[in-house]
């Protein structure tokens, strides 16, 4: 075979049988990974959208934040909530001092890693979390 990989979307039967006589034509040694989808441009646009609103009404310490800090608030507050619902993310983060030990640094949660469940969860935990009676967002985006 003149490629070195293969890419595919196991969408329908034909691009299944693709996929398998690909994979008969690559060495013995080659490695093969299917997984499921990640989060999709409708998602992820709606997903910024609902940061952005969030991070432009809402004081968290006295001050409002950047739509990029407050997505990692965000993020680690999801993350949590589906730990603590025995569903913990298919790549959880986590936590560790600094290397001078003068700080923590969050490690392993990217929203471009969400799965498309995932994301969907995401932005609904968003929408419950913008809801709350201390929160109260505005949705302004409806993309």
């Amino acid at each position: 075979m003149s490629e070195d990989r293969y890419y595919g979307v196991l969408a329908h039967a034909s691009a299944r049988k693709l996929a398998a006589d690909a994979c008969m034509t690559f060495p013995l040694d080659y490695i093969v990974r299917i997984e499921p989808p990640t989060r999709n441009k409708a998602q992820n646009a709606k997903m910024h959208a609902m940061i952005r609103d969030i991070a432009q009404q809402w004081m968290f310490q006295g001050r409002y934040w950047h739509a990029d800090d407050m997505k990692r608030m965000l993020v680690d507050a999801f993350a949590k909530a589906k730990r603590e619902m025995g569903e913990p993310l298919h790549h959880d983060g986590r936590v560790v001092p600094s290397l001078d030990g003068e700080r923590v640094v969050q490690l392993g949660i990217q929203t471009a890693d969400f799965t498309v469940k995932e994301n969907s969860d995401f932005i609904e935990f968003l929408f419950a979390w913008g809801a709350e009676l201390h929160h109260q967002i505005i949705w302004r985006d409806a993309a």
